[in-house]
């Protein structure tokens, strides 16, 4: 059997979780900071678990996951 490759753009994207889960970073939290107000900033910097029917798509572009 041959080795399967890696989705390299995913695999900085999204990982797993102990459980298994996959989680992703949240958006709009590279420029325009400014304005966003402190509580929302912080909440775009945890981490959020990827949506059940995308994660059959990851975890394909990520076999070794």
């Amino acid at each position: 059997m041959p080795k399967l490759k890696t989705r390299k753009a995913a695999a900085k994207r999204f990982r797993a979780t102990g459980s298994g889960k996959i989680v992703r970073r949240k958006a709009f939290k590279n420029h325009l900071l400014e304005h966003k107000s402190s509580d929302k900033k912080r909440n775009m910097s945890k981490m959020a678990v990827v949506d059940e029917r995308d994660a059959e798509n990851v975890r394909l572009m990520l076999p070794y996951l």
